[in-house]
């Protein structure tokens, strides 16, 4: 039967470190897409725009700290953007999104996420955790308790002093489980909302900022248990990049595509470029500090500003399949159009040239 593990609420108070020198060994990948928001479409205030997030509700999208936050960690716990999740009486909200792959039958997860109970609460949850699950959330009948980290706070709730803390738990996975859901999977969430001011009545609202979403194999665990390994072992393969990058690029360089197919006149990625694009996934994964923009250009044929919002709709399609594979580096996207030729547009090779997808290095 397989084991639930209790989540444990970590609050980090500081510690001192004797000097010496530290092997800081490599991390392990993060399976939950854009984990941090980094990435996103377009600026709007929807979820929706940090791809591939999925909101149930109308989940807020914040790019920078709000206008009238006072407080000591306004803002976002890393980066620039966070997202924030409203709880009322008979109203509440989910964060949805499919791993970067299917989890490993009997292999142990480990799980965190960074909260912050929002400035303008009047109260306070005593729970708030994340689903695992094959096909994800739709109703109250899916969030089953065995596939769940979830806290237990029956006095005070989630709560400190309006910074971010870190909420971190184990889950031991059945297998195939492809999405996570973040929120609060009680059936009365009025029972799970506990009043701040106990001589102020009437309307109640929970609201808390969450950041840096992550789900990585348990070290702790894996030399405990025995894993199965169900498919391909990936972390392995990424030993065997054939993606070529010098190693003097520096910022500013462009590195192009080969092999990005695309049926004529359309954006859908078609699956022989999965091989060429799987190399910068591993490329990217192995080099996480670096910042890379997605560039799509096309040729001369046809209309102006079609050219354009094809090109722009190709780089954004690459863009989402990076993310989609659990690639966290900061990454953007344009479209240029026919205004960057690499090659005549009187001949249908020099079209062909033209018509690219490439990368090009913003931060090393």
């Amino acid at each position: 039967m397989r084991q639930a593990f209790l989540l444990v609420l970590l609050v980090f108070l500081g510690f001192s470190a004797s000097a010496q020198t530290v092997i800081t060994p490599k991390p392990e990948k993060n399976l939950v897409p854009n984990g941090s928001f980094e990435n996103y479409r377009r600026k709007a205030n929807n979820l929706k725009q940090s791809v591939p997030w999925r909101p149930i509700g109308t989940i807020d999208y914040y790019f920078k700290p709000s206008d009238n936050d006072t407080t000591v960690q306004k803002g976002a716990y890393s980066g620039d953007c966070y997202t924030g999740f409203r709880f009322q009486k008979r109203y509440k909200e989910f964060a949805q999104v499919k791993l970067a792959e299917p989890l490993h039958r009997g292999t142990v997860y480990e799980f965190s996420m960074q909260i912050k109970l929002a400035f303008w609460s009047n109260a306070i949850l005593k729970s708030f955790g994340v689903l695992f699950s094959k096909g994800g959330y739709n109703k109250q009948g899916d969030a089953v308790k065995a596939n769940m980290i979830d806290t237990v706070c029956k006095k005070g709730g989630l709560f400190k002093a309006h910074q971010w803390f870190t909420v971190k738990g184990y889950y031991k996975a059945d297998g195939g489980e492809k999405y996570i859901t973040i929120g609060n999977f009680s059936p009365k969430i009025k029972k799970e909302m506990v009043r701040m001011n106990l001589f102020k009545v009437g309307f109640k609202e929970s609201y808390y900022f969450v950041d840096d979403i992550k789900l990585v194999r348990s070290k702790e665990f894996e030399e405990k248990i025995d894993i199965e390994i169900v498919g391909p072992n990936y972390r392995d393969s990424m030993q065997d990049s054939t993606l070529q990058v010098n190693k003097d690029i520096k910022v500013g360089d462009k590195v192009g595509l080969n092999n990005i197919f695309f049926d004529n006149g359309r954006y859908y990625l078609l699956p022989e470029s999965f091989i060429e694009l799987n190399k910068l996934v591993q490329y990217l994964l192995k080099n996480p500090t670096v910042e890379i923009q997605i560039n799509g250009h096309s040729d001369s044929g046809g209309l102006k500003y079609k050219n354009q919002k094809m090109s722009e709709l190709r780089a954004r399609e690459v863009f989402e399949y990076l993310i989609k594979k659990g690639v966290q580096n900061k990454m953007y996207f344009k479209g240029f159009g026919s205004s960057q030729p690499v090659a005549s547009n009187d001949t249908d090779e020099g079209k062909a040239k033209n018509r690219r997808v490439e990368f090009q290095i913003i931060k090393k």
